[in-house]
């Protein structure tokens, strides 16, 4: 009979990582993250597993004994979106994670990260330090850099994930990609109007032209608007969704074409009069034209409709956009765990 694999969980979050591993039968015996309505969250939808604080306060000797460590360490210091920093402190908690694993010693760990930490030169050194402190832990390591749009997510989000075990090399696998994807038009249609039960989080943040347009190729590129929101072509998963939104960087939909795909799409018109030469000035985006709602970027990210996030309007935002999406999580827990009993 197999045992009950128990697991660390380490900058958790609201839990979207958390919920993908548990559906993946894995006991999460405790975790830990410092924001105050992301741990409020936590416990709200799974229980006192939480515990909130800064992970350098923690004594990691003292920590449960566990099969498994998983997190996703924050990755705004690797990130493209922000100054791509290895000197950033929170550039530095990759290694706070590694000094869990090596205090706990589990049979397999999980990290997620953004797909820069992966790919790019300048974060070599901080990609080989990390291998060689595994290697002189005992682990075999490998990683990959995986779009979640490829496992059951309505969301264009790659990331990097690390897999490591002390059990043999051969052991370690990484989840295949599915060949359906999921258009954001899918998980959107049937939810009721912005503000409705269902769909709370109505982000009131007003959509204008941009001054300057910036434009590209699609219509659903570039920057044809006021701040960082961009449009989401409905059609296909949704753009990655930032921790940013609750303002002008929340993402925008065209409510005619997610009621009806076959409706006149609005943006491709309006970035072939700006392609023409239209004078933005004299252009007006129609009230049918809006953004995101809370619920709706829940549901993007991949969140069931009863995933209850706490907080202001700003901080369940913030919470859904640093989450790991759950089903995505879920695919990367059931090769490990598959990992677990080979």
């Amino acid at each position: 009979m197999k045992k009950t694999i128990r697991a660390i969980s380490l900058f958790s979050g609201a839990g979207g990582m958390d919920l993908g591993f548990r559906r993946a039968g894995v006991k999460v015996v405790w975790a830990n993250d410092f924001n105050k309505a992301a741990c409020e969250t936590y416990r709200r939808n799974f229980g006192d597993e939480i515990h909130c604080g800064s992970i350098l306060e923690v004594d990691y000797g003292k920590l449960p004994a566990c099969d498994l460590v998983f997190g996703g360490p924050p990755c705004q210091g690797f990130s493209v979106a922000g100054k791509m920093d290895p000197d950033d402190p929170r550039s530095k908690l990759v290694f706070e994670f590694q000094k869990v694993v090596a205090a706990k010693r589990p049979r397999w760990f999980v990290m997620e990260n953004v797909a820069a930490l992966g790919r790019l030169e300048k974060f070599a050194p901080v990609r080989r330090r990390l291998l060689e402190g595994y290697t002189e832990l005992g682990y075999q390591v490998q990683f990959q850099i995986l779009d979640s749009q490829f496992y059951s997510t309505p969301q264009r989000r790659e990331r990097l994930i690390m897999i490591g075990t002390r059990e043999p090399a051969g052991r370690i696998h990484f989840p295949e990609p599915l060949r359906t994807l999921i258009p954001a038009r899918e998980v959107l249609k049937d939810m009721g109007e912005p503000g409705t039960q269902g769909n709370e989080g109505a982000c009131e943040a007003r959509i204008t032209l941009a001054k300057n347009p910036i434009l590209r190729v699609s219509p659903y590129a570039g920057m044809l608007f006021n701040g960082l929101g961009r449009p989401i072509d409905l059609s296909r998963p949704c753009q990655t969704l930032p921790a940013s939104m609750g303002g002008n960087k929340t993402p925008i939909i065209d409510t005619r074409l997610l009621r009806d795909g076959n409706a006149e799409d609005w943006l491709v018109s309006l970035h072939a009069k700006i392609l023409g030469g239209a004078d933005t000035a004299k252009l007006k985006v129609p009230a049918f034209m809006r953004r995101i709602t809370v619920s709706e970027a829940a549901a993007l990210q991949g969140f069931p409709p009863d995933f209850v996030f706490c907080g202001s309007q700003c901080e369940r935002y913030r919470q859904i956009g640093n989450s790991v999406p759950p089903p995505f999580a879920e695919h990367v827990a059931r090769a490990v765990v598959d990992g677990f009993w080979r």
